[in-house]
This record gives structure tokens, C-alpha cells and sequence, in this order.
């Protein structure tokens, strides 16, 4: 059984304080060697059924939906966000650093909780966190945030619908994506491109060029 206390001695126990290079502004608890960590923590969490740590590494998508709202703060100033598959929280942090006036981090991995709190505390902002899963939920949130989401087919198709629907009724729902092969190919409209450094033994490239659209739905054919 994982508890607030356990989750958080794991994660200060096989992490170290990093800035993530494409958001240098932003301090997170990360692995530092990615393989032995992402092998530990499989075998170890998937013995109690847990997932794997997605919260101890600085996704591509995440850094440029972080970088992009760092240098946008006009986007998030002053609103309520929804930070959706926060892991980390890096995202929910960078929007709460550029004005946000509250972030609700979402992610159904219950270590995201520890995750969110050490990292959020470690650069003095405030964020909310859910493991509830808010897929087909509105809570009328004007700005919904995604990094890195579409690695996944089945995940694709549950959450195309769910944007198309928060899109609809007006809401700015803005993704960060390296290139992932489930990003619909339409009704999505490029906001900022970055070229994001990552590490190699995660990723297929030293350096994913990454993209941050903001999402009109509907049409994804």
C-alpha cells in the first residue's frame, strides 16, 4: 500500500534536483540515471500493480508546453488551469510561475501525488493535485494542458472525443508533442516548435523536435 510518506521517501531516495535544460527555471526531482531507475521502479511497482515512473523524467512534450507557457504567461495569467497527465507536475508549475491563479494537476499514478507536492514545494508555488481520472469530465476549466499524451493508441481515441468536447464549449486546450505517433494529424493548429534536449536512453534522439498545438477538434481524419 503506498502512502503520502512511503511515495515521497522512494522519490527522494532515487531522485536528485535537476533543471530540466529546455526550462532551466524549474527545479524537479528527477532520475538521474534513466534506465537503472525506469528497471527498479518497473520491477518494484509493478510487484504492488503500480505504473511505471512516467514522474521521474522530463518528458519532450511536457518541456516545450512548459517552455511555451514561461514565455507566454499572458495565455495562463489570472485563470484556472487543468494540467492533464501531470507526472512530475512540470507543466502545472510553469503555469502557476507565469501567473496562473490555480493549477489542478491530474494523473491516476498515486506516486504523482508525491511527486507534484516535492516538486511544487521545491519551487515555492502552490498546486492541486487529483488521481482521479477527469477523462469525459468538465469543471469548466478555461485552459486544459497536455504533455506528451499521445503515445498510445487507446489512449488517442479516449481522449480525441474529450477535447473535441472542452474545445467546443470553448476552452483552450493546448498539447505539447515530440512527434508522437497518435497525435491526430488535423484539427490541431501549431502554436510554437522547439528543438528539446532528452536523453537518448528514453528516447530514439538526443533532441526531439517538439511541437505545441492548440486543439479546435472534430475534424482528425
Amino acid at each position: 500500500m503506498v502512502t503520502p510518506a512511503s511515495a515521497e521517501a522512494f522519490i527522494l531516495a532515487n531522485t536528485v534536483p535537476h533543471r530540466p535544460p529546455h526550462v532551466p527555471e524549474i527545479t524537479l526531482h528527477l532520475a538521474d540515471e534513466a534506465i537503472a531507475l525506469w528497471q527498479k521502479t518497473e520491477d518494484e511497482l509493478e510487484a504492488i500493480g503500480l505504473p511505471p515512473p512516467f514522474w521521474a523524467f522530463a518528458w519532450a512534450g511536457g518541456q516545450g508546453l512548459a517552455r511555451f507557457l514561461l514565455d507566454h504567461p499572458e495565455i495562463v495569467s489570472g485563470k484556472s488551469v487543468l494540467d492533464f497527465a501531470t507526472g512530475s507536475g512540470l507543466v502545472a508549475i510553469a503555469a502557476m510561475k507565469a501567473g496562473a491563479a490555480r493549477v489542478l494537476a491530474a494523473d491516476v499514478d498515486p506516486f504523482c501525488a508525491a511527486a507534484v507536492r516535492l516538486n511544487a514545494r521545491a519551487n515555492d508555488v502552490a498546486v492541486e493535485f487529483t488521481e482521479n481520472d477527469l477523462v469525459g469530465h468538465d469543471e469548466g476549466w478555461p485552459i486544459v494542458l497536455a504533455g506528451d499524451v499521445f503515445y498510445d493508441k487507446s489512449m488517442a481515441e479516449t481522449l480525441t472525443p474529450w477535447f473535441d468536447t472542452l474545445a467546443s464549449r470553448g476552452a483552450r486546450v493546448l498539447i505539447g508533442d515530440p512527434g508522437r505517433a497518435y497525435l491526430p494529424k488535423r484539427g490541431i493548429i501549431e502554436m510554437a516548435c522547439y528543438e528539446v534536449p532528452v536523453s537518448r536512453a528514453l528516447e530514439d534522439a538526443e533532441i526531439k523536435r517538439t511541437t505545441v498545438w492548440q486543439w479546435k477538434g472534430q475534424d482528425h481524419s
